[in-house]
């Protein structure tokens, strides 16, 4: 299993370029399966969690053609209707074909899904979600079994719903489905992240009637069929704000390119707060510091607030920086596996049930440490950037499902960073 050695105390300096956002790239992904004729995408990062939604999308009988990062996807002859546990078990986007799936096809069964162990995500709103515009669920040996086969015309008929929490995944899939049912769906407290503002637009191209994406109401008219069409995914605002973070704590100055500050108003805010100078144009945005930060006060919110998955980021951040920081995570219950982590190099970190106080120190020392999750895997990577010595960063497999050539970016900005078996 692949590990990341990290020899800290490097200052980073730099331009790189931001991949294709992956949470923005598996739902458009599955958009495909809603399609009669081909979709062609763009920017699509080479990412393990992009491999296995488009390893689950052939399974299903679409036609997938890759090449760097250009996928075209044809699903005019799917052939099944199934997720299985096997394809599912590692990511939770996959509960996001079952929204075009039904919607599409009037069938569906997907295994309940798995992923990275930060607490739990519930489906239940997905599926009361398609419930309230008639699908028949039910959950048998650990799938969801859904049809419309009953319905009239066997098509989602338009309903009105309201999401207890507010979920990305949720408001996604209800809105793919949605796009081919009967009538009008409204969803309300839906979630405004821009990867859902993004699926939207493309779902637009492909011919459906959407309003109100960005927003806490969208309105979708359904229409009888969707039609392939080229997009461009959105970059990736937390691959951007990781490595802007990086450039802060190692007091360098970084370039990145494909990146959209109106994306990262919140991140680029405490950034700011701490005492680096972040500056943007057009599509580059600069960091530059010193490398003298002064702790800074977190608190997860869905967007616009500040996003759960910088949270990690910034708590190493204030390991090394002046002064005493709360950190409070609101999204999900088990996302501060990190801290014992990085207090094995020493951070002075004490939590007190969704909030951890972090009390800067005047260095870390390199160390032997485990990723638990995608973004703690970001976060002790920064550790290590700052830290003296050697660090290694075991399973690192949950890196390369959200960040494309991590340690080559880095690299290029002047870290020490190598992968070792």
């Amino acid at each position: 299993m692949d590990k990341l050695l990290i020899i800290g105390g490097n200052r980073l300096h730099g331009e790189i370029t931001i991949s294709g956002a992956k949470n923005a790239a598996l739902p458009i992904l599955c958009a495909s399966l809603l399609a009669e004729t081909p979709l062609q995408l763009s920017a699509v990062a080479a990412l393990k969690d992009i491999d296995t939604t488009l390893k689950l999308l052939g399974i299903m009988g679409v036609k997938v053609a890759r090449n760097g990062d250009k996928v075209s996807l044809d699903a005019s002859e799917v052939a099944s209707f199934e997720a299985t546990y096997d394809m599912v078990k590692t990511m939770r986007a996959s509960i996001l074909v079952l929204g075009p799936l039904l919607a599409r096809f009037g069938t569906a069964r997907v295994s309940l899904p798995g992923g990275c162990a930060i607490g739990s995500r519930p489906v239940d709103l997905h599926i009361k979600g398609l419930q309230a515009m008639g699908a028949a669920i039910h959950i048998t040996h650990g799938y969801i079994q859904a049809s419309t086969l009953h319905l009239p015309n066997r098509r989602l008929q338009g309903a009105r719903y309201y999401m207890d929490l507010v979920t990305v995944t949720g408001t996604e899939n209800l809105m793919m489905a949605a796009a081919l049912a009967e009538g009008t769906t409204v969803l309300e407290n839906a979630a405004k992240e821009p990867e859902v503002v993004d699926l939207a637009e493309m779902l637009i191209k492909m011919g459906a009637n959407i309003t109100g994406a960005g927003t806490d109401v969208i309105t979708v008219v359904g229409v009888e069929k969707l039609n392939g069409t080229t997009h461009n995914v959105v970059c990736d605002r937390i691959e951007a704000g990781t490595y802007m973070v990086a450039a802060a704590m190692t007091g360098g100055e970084v370039k990145l390119l494909n990146a959209r500050a109106d994306l990262l108003d919140a991140v680029i805010e405490k950034l700011r707060e701490a005492g680096a100078v972040v500056t943007s144009e057009g599509d580059t945005i600069t960091v530059k510091s010193d490398g003298k930060l002064k702790a800074v006060n977190i608190r997860t919110a869905p967007h616009p607030a500040f996003p759960t998955d910088m949270q990690a980021q910034f708590m190493a951040l204030n390991t090394v920086a002046t002064g005493v920081a709360k950190v409070t995570e609101t999204i999900f219950e088990n996302r501060f596996m990190h801290v014992q982590e990085m207090q094995r190099m020493g951070a002075d970190i004490s939590i007190d049930g969704n909030t951890a106080l972090v009390k800067g120190v005047p260095y870390l020392d390199g160390a032997t440490v485990m990723a638990t999750d995608l973004r703690a895997s970001a976060s002790l990577v920064l550790a290590g950037l700052v830290a003296r010595g050697e660090t290694t960063i075991e399973r690192i497999y949950h890196l390369d499902r959200g960040y494309e050539n991590l340690e080559d970016k880095l690299n290029a900005l002047g870290a020490n960073v190598k992968r070792i078996a």
